[in-house]
């Protein structure tokens, strides 16, 4: 038996992190003065521990909604003397500067900074900590660490510093990254324009890669700077001319015989033509090249050879067949050519081992693969190509595709745009054409980056797509690992009284089968996060407009779920005046036969808890009760759940019956004459876990009737379905109980008839174990 793809285990590291940082009082440390989380004095942990801490944190912070942020983590790890910090990696806007300060001691080698944007001036100061040390810095996204707020001095306190309105910003003009001579990889996306990118990076000797995405760049000349050297040159979105492609041509004529990459793409419009002449100086020029990116870019002439001039055969790699003539000129195929957005990425033979584009699939992966991090505005195109694939055609790279959406959820958690492509994606990437290929793990991570889509947007189509999303899954039991956390999630969907009507059937259904066939603590749970009181609002707003759609269906068969034997939840159903609703629903639905099932299994359950039967025993609920056993609705199962509630109201006795009407006699002669109407072989739509409640009304002699209904509902389940209620009749004790059914002198002899032939099943059964009729 084979693995499924992507099951591999965490890693023991992995997994002893992420306890670690769940467990941090019980394993490495301990609560100082002031409730100041401290590290134990016995405690010394190496870069490899301490980096994998810090970026485990990061992760969880940003995708764990369970994962509390621990105030004063980074200060853990001030003491280089016991803890080793050298490569970080912090994103989004949980990260302050004086985070970054409480590291300041640390030679760090490489800081990854996303989209800090509570990071201020302050945290510029700090960086020069890490000049003698820094290799690879990157601020991509963090625009405002080059502002001080309100013209503050960087020595004002932070408190203060985050009261200033953001409006009073200036920008910071004394950092300069003079002394930074060992740092070799620098990401500056997103610089604001009032910074000079010029005299900024004057000062850096030895830079192999720079990333300029989005930066205004009017003289391009200062890169020649690094010609000896740069390996890397990144300037998406930068507005091109003349002289900066120029300047980047003259790189490489002069560099050093290194490999370059060059990424010159673009996504919103420009001036700047991408010319046939201009693609072949570049490839001409930069004479090692082997990744360029022009993604974006419109062709002003046509560089494409004719599809009749076209080398024949199979789609080839070799410069010399390229559609594409600029690429005639390469020596070798390029590592990875980015042609995403452009026609170029639709013709035949195009030299690159990677290409991003449209035209397929291994395109369209590739694309979402090197844009999602740091261009989400791309991902989100390629992402929803890939729904297209998943939906209309058929993705082959199952595994791939889905490791690429959940990344970009997970990367992209506040992008609304791919919230909504990467969940409408998972949806058809989940589903049972693509099932089998797919391990829990795998599954486990989809249903983690869906639930966190439902936390961060209440926007219809987020939530409709996540829920929809869900149902691909086996329910409960794929769920069951974020039980609570689901059912608060779509307890929330449901809240609202005016909610889109698709959501709430889709959330209501889930809802449903997430508390069917669950153990009782987990019906409980979910009934005090108010189950009962939301299922019993949806039914009011539907009676008030007249409506029995599958959201009442739905969620009267919740109730009935939820309420199996869970007196709790029985009682909440009572207190929030649910017997009110059912005499109401009844009353203005009296046709609708799979509601009377669904309202008489849930009062059932009710009449099932002893102390609550007393609030049934009226007589207009015992009058509605003893009516409903002449239905014919749904076959037996309405008149057979009536007859069960009345079973255990007659159980308790002619002294608990305080009512001179309806008489208890008569009621229970009517009962008598329903029961011996039911089909024995009656095939049936319910479902019993235990048989507790029915074994509990054998061995008595105040009510021969109910016996006689228990007796019933056994003979006709063994009967009909005997390799599931055999076994759990011969588990739970019933064959005693039947044998006193037999001893009994109040016992009716049919009663005793039927209790003889549900023994005599259960023996043959154990004789002949292997049942294949149905």
């Amino acid at each position: 038996m084979e693995a499924k793809a992507g099951d591999n285990p965490d890693s023991l590291m992995a997994l002893t992190t992420a306890f670690c940082l769940r467990n941090l009082r019980r394993t490495m440390c301990y609560l100082g003065e002031r409730n100041k989380l401290c590290l134990r004095s016995d405690v010394f942990l190496p870069s490899e521990i301490c980096d994998k801490l810090v970026n485990t944190y990061t992760e969880l912070v940003h995708m764990d909604s369970n994962f509390e942020p621990q105030d004063g983590f980074f200060q853990l790890f001030s003491d280089p003397h016991s803890t080793r910090l050298t490569r970080v990696q912090l994103r989004e806007d949980f990260v302050r500067d004086r985070d970054l300060e409480a590291i300041g001691k640390q030679d760090l080698i490489e800081l990854h900074l996303t989209n800090c944007n509570n990071l201020s001036a302050h945290s510029l100061r700090t960086l020069t900590r890490f000049r003698q040390t820094l290799v690879s810095l990157s601020l991509f996204g963090c625009s405002r660490i080059f502002y001080r707020k309100g013209g503050a001095p960087l020595a004002c306190d932070e408190e203060e510093e985050e009261e200033r309105p953001a409006s009073k910003q200036a920008p910071e003009t004394d950092f300069s990254f003079q002394g930074f001579n060992r740092l070799r990889l620098l990401n500056l996306g997103g610089l604001p324009e009032e910074v000079d990118a010029e005299a900024l990076l004057k000062p850096l000797p030895a830079l192999t890669s720079l990333d300029l995405s989005g930066v205004p760049l009017p003289k391009a000349a200062f890169l020649a700077h690094w010609k000896e050297r740069l390996a890397s040159l990144v300037l998406y979105n930068v507005d091109l001319s003349e002289e900066l492609i120029n300047t980047v041509v003259e790189l490489g004529h002069l560099s050093c015989a290194v490999d370059l990459h060059l990424d010159i793409s673009r996504e919103r419009n420009s001036k700047f033509k991408m010319t046939r002449k201009i693609l072949t100086a570049i490839v001409q020029g930069l004479v090692n090249l082997v990744s360029l990116d022009i993604s974006g870019h419109i062709m002003l002439d046509n560089c494409t050879v004719p599809h009749f001039e076209e080398a024949m055969g199979r789609p080839s790699i070799e410069p010399c067949k390229s559609s594409i003539y600029p690429f005639q000129e390469l020596k070798r195929p390029l590592q990875f050519l980015g042609l995403y957005n452009t026609t170029l990425c639709n013709v035949t033979h195009i030299p690159a081992y990677k290409v991003t584009g449209s035209k397929n699939e291994d395109q369209v992966l590739n694309a979402i693969e090197v844009y999602t991090e740091f261009r989400p505005e791309l991902a989100h195109r390629a992402i929803n190509q890939l729904f297209d694939i998943a939906r209309i055609q058929h993705c082959s790279q199952l595994l791939r595709a889905l490791q690429l959406v959940i990344a970009a959820l997970k990367c992209h958690k506040y992008d609304k745009s791919i919230q909504v492509t990467g969940s409408a994606a998972l949806f058809y990437l989940t589903n049972t054409e693509y099932r089998s290929d797919q391990s829990v793990r795998l599954r486990r991570q989809v249903i983690q980056v869906v639930l966190n889509g439902m936390e961060q947007y209440q926007e219809v189509t987020v939530q409709r797509n996540c829920c929809l999303t869900l149902c691909n899954f086996s329910i409960p039991e794929e769920l069951e690992f974020q039980y609570g956390r689901v059912n608060l999630l779509l307890l929330k969907i449901l809240e609202p009284a005016r909610q889109d009507e698709s959501i709430q059937r889709i959330a209501v259904h889930l809802c449903n089968a997430l508390v069917c066939q669950v153990d009782n603590h987990h019906k409980e749970a979910v009934g005090k996060m108010g189950f009962v009181k939301t299922m019993l609002n949806l039914i009011q707003k539907k009676l008030q407009d007249r409506m029995c759609d599958q959201v009442m269906e739905f969620s009267w068969s919740a109730l009935w779920n939820i309420t199996d034997e869970t007196p709790d939840n029985c009682q909440m159903f009572l207190n929030c005046k649910g017997m009110s609703l059912f005499l109401d629903c009844l009353k203005e639905f009296p046709d609708k036969q799979e509601l009377h099932r669904n309202m008489l299994g849930l009062l059932g359950n009710v009449a099932e808890v002893r102390a609550l039967r007393p609030q049934l025993l009226t007589p207009q609920f015992i009058s509605v009760f003893s009516n409903l056993l002449d239905s014919k609705a749904d076959g037996i199962e309405v008149s057979y759940n009536a007859c069960g509630v009345l079973s255990h109201i007659v159980f308790d006795g002619p002294d608990a019956w305080a009512m001179e009407e309806p008489l208890r006699d008569m009621v229970m002669d009517k009962m008598m004459d329903a029961i011996q109407s039911w089909d024995v072989t009656s095939r049936r739509n319910i479902n019993y876990r235990s048989f507790e409640p029915i074994l509990r009304l054998l061995p008595q002699s105040i009510a021969p009737v109910s016996q006689h209904w228990a007796t019933w509902a056994l003979f006709n389940l063994v009967s009909v379905y005997p390799s599931k209620y055999c076994p759990l009749l011969i588990k739970e004790g019933g064959i005693v109980l039947l044998e006193k059914v037999l001893e009994l002198q109040t016992s009716h002899e049919e009663t005793k008839d039927m209790a003889r032939k549900v023994m005599e099943q259960c023996e043959n059964f154990k004789e002949d174990p292997m049942e294949t009729t149905r």
